[in-house]
Order: C-alpha cells, then sequence, then structure tokens
C-alpha cells in the first residue's frame, strides 16, 4: 500500500531514504559535474584516437551497466555497434560473475568496464583478456578499488568514479541515480572524443543544468499536485504500469524507468516502443488487467478484499521520427479499455538534455513510490 501522506513529508521522505535514493536524484546534476572533472583530470579530453573502434563493448554488473550500454548505443546510432557483455556465473554476487570476450574482438575494438563495486575479479580478468587481444580498455570505478591495478597492468585509462559519502552507507543499487550518472558521464566524454557521439564539454555542462532543474520541479519539498514524479508514483499505487514510448531517446529511457520500479519498489513493469506497443499489449489492456475488466467490482468489500491490480499506461515521448506520432491511436486504445494513462514529454533542447529530463523525471518517480510503499 502507498503512504500518499509521507510523499508531502519531506522530513518523514528523508528518515526513509536509507538508500540514498533520493539524494541520488537530487544531487545527479552534481553527480554530473563530478564525473566530467573526474574524465578531464583522468585525460580523457587530451586522446587523439586513431579512428572510430570497430564495436564498442560494455561490461560491468547489473543495472548500471545494462542501461549505460543501452543509452550509449541509442545515442551512437550505427556509427559503431555498442553491445553489453552480460555475466555469466551462479550467482550476481561479485565474487561469482564472470565475463568473456567474443571471438572476434580484437586491437580494432574498445572495451568499456563500468561497475559500482571495482572489487570483481571478473572485470580484472576480462581486462587482462582484453591486453592479451589488443583491445584497448576504459573503466571507470571507484578510485582505490583492485580495478584500477588490473586497468593499469593492461595499459588501460582508470576513470575514478564520481561517488558521494552516503554511497557507502548501504549497498548501492545498479538503478540508483547516482550511479547511473557517475558511470555514464566519463563514458559519453570519451565516446565523444572517438567521434561515435556528440557529448562535448558544453553538452554534459548543459545535461547538468537539466537535471538540476528536474531537481527543483520534482525535489521532496514541491507538494504532490504540483510535483510530476510525486504524481506520476501515486498514480501508479497499485497498478501494474505499461510503459509506451514514442522517439528515439525515449525508448531507453522507459527501458530503465520498467528496471528501476522494479528494483527499487518492486513493481512489476511491461515497456514497449510505439507503435508496435499498440499491438503487443491490445489483449494485455483487454483482458483481466484493464480497468472495467471486473463489472461486479463496485460490489466488493472494499475493507476486506485488496484492491485488484489494474494496468496503467505510462507514455513517455520525445521528437518521433520523421514526425509522425501513433499517441493519438495509444490514447484511443488506453481510454477504450478504460485504462488510465500518464504522459511525460521532455521540454525542448538537444538530445542529451531531452533524454537526461525523462530519466530524471522517471528515476524521481520510481524512488517516490519505492518509500512510500515501504520498499
Amino acid at each position: 500500500m502507498l503512504d500518499e501522506s509521507l510523499l508531502d513529508a519531506p522530513e518523514r521522505l528523508t528518515e526513509a531514504d536509507r538508500r540514498g535514493l533520493l539524494r541520488g536524484a537530487a544531487e545527479a546534476g552534481a553527480r554530473v559535474r563530478t564525473a566530467a572533472r573526474h574524465a578531464a583530470e583522468a585525460g580523457v579530453g587530451n586522446l587523439k584516437p586513431d579512428g572510430r573502434p570497430r564495436a564498442v563493448l560494455i561490461a560491468g554488473p547489473g543495472a548500471a551497466a545494462t542501461h549505460a550500454a543501452d543509452l550509449l548505443g541509442t545515442l551512437a546510432g550505427a556509427g559503431s555497434p555498442v553491445t553489453r557483455l552480460a555475466p555469466t556465473g551462479v550467482a550476481p554476487a561479485a565474487g561469482a560473475l564472470r565475463w568473456e570476450l567474443p571471438g572476434w574482438a580484437g586491437s580494432v575494438d574498445l572495451l568499456l568496464i563500468a561497475t559500482p563495486d571495482g572489487a570483481e575479479p571478473g572485470l580484472a580478468l576480462l581486462a587482462e583478456q582484453a591486453y592479451r587481444r589488443g583491445c584497448t580498455v576504459v573503466a571507470v570505478a571507484p578510485a582505490r578499488s583492485p580495478l584500477n591495478d588490473a586497468v593499469s597492468a593492461s595499459r588501460g585509462l582508470f576513470i575514478p568514479m564520481a561517488t558521494a559519502p552516503y554511497d557507502h552507507d548501504e549497498p548501492l543499487a545498479g538503478a540508483a541515480p547516482g550511479v547511473l550518472w557517475a558511470l555514464l558521464t566519463p563514458l559519453l566524454a570519451l565516446l565523444d572524443r572517438t567521434g561515435l557521439l556528440e557529448a562535448p564539454p558544453e553538452a554534459v555542462g548543459k545535461v547538468a543544468d537539466r537535471l538540476d532543474a528536474v531537481a527543483e520541479r520534482c525535489g521532496p519539498a514541491i507538494v504532490t499536485y504540483s510535483n510530476p514524479a510525486k504524481m506520476l508514483a501515486s498514480e501508479l499505487a497499485e497498478s501494474l504500469p505499461v510503459v509506451w514510448t514514442e522517439g528515439t531517446s525515449a525508448g531507453p529511457a522507459g527501458r530503465r524507468f520498467a528496471a528501476a520500479l522494479a528494483e527499487l519498489s518492486g513493481t512489476p513493469a511491461v515497456v514497449a516502443e510505439l507503435p508496435e506497443a499498440l499491438a503487443a499489449h491490445s489483449a494485455l489492456l483487454a483482458g483481466r488487467l484493464a480497468a472495467g475488466a471486473d463489472p461486479d467490482d463496485f460490489f466488493r468489500d472494499r475493507v476486506e478484499e485488496p484492491a485488484a491490480l489494474r494496468a496503467r499506461v505510462v507514455l513517455l515521448r520525445d521528437r518521433p521520427s520523421g514526425g509522425l506520432t501513433a499517441a493519438p491511436n495509444a490514447r484511443d486504445l488506453a481510454l477504450g479499455h478504460d485504462t488510465p494513462i500518464s504522459e511525460l514529454e521532455p521540454e525542448e533542447g538537444a538530445e542529451l538534455e531531452t533524454l537526461a529530463e525523462l530519466i530524471a523525471i522517471t528515476d524521481f518517480a520510481a524512488v517516490y513510490l519505492a518509500l512510500a510503499s515501504g520498499a
């Protein structure tokens, strides 16, 4: 059950935020600036690559590496394939995970290692394997982690991760807002130098400014009725979020939102891109999850029985391709099945900025839902 009174009680929200999730969301802009400074101090801005890598491989544990690979692949487009190396192992523990390079990986490829831990033996072994194959290795991890020595021995570039004191209070969640931006920002600066995408220092600075602006709109002191993140969290209480995205940048934001809901608050969600989402989820909205699925729901004992789980569409939009939009059909499909719909669309700006805004608002919403539901 969602404690809606908690959403408008900033002091109680702070007390409930044992994992530093709300602080991570609120300080995302500052984390971007610190991470950009770490990248500059590590010499990223002085790199003179011979050309674009044939492929970019990304390795790391959990949601942070998955989302970084998704975002970088979207921003890079077809310039060079960005592939996440999925780990194998018997458990998600640092000591149990192992990564392997594809058989074709070699001297014209780039290996990126992104981890908020840095103590994974499997990543150190991967760096050694990449060195033997001739791959260039770049890692982002906490400064004093064992991975630092492994990357240095492999003649790679190590960039210290931007951390905060509260990061060490509780185990870091892979979907935590601070973790994403601490790992992603240096990689954006690096791939800008290789020419895979455009993320010069001024563009990264605008991303930080946009994140600050979202924090002002969505912070804990802003009441629910004028706070888009709190409003979305309240709307998603006791519902199955059906996340639909439209526009290239909205895709990774929607996938990250669904993953954050699951990891942070234990809320299951499904996600798909328009227009395919209309066919993929049509049967879902017409089934027992639709708000009007149970005609006898009016006579249900609302005191003794828990409310039935109902779908709610969340539409994330950012510049549909070619100006064509399936949003009207999406609204018709949802409302035709008595399914409520929430919509988010960023303010105008460059692709990096609008993507950052969608991620930031949905990050805040996932955190508020987690805190107010006692997750």
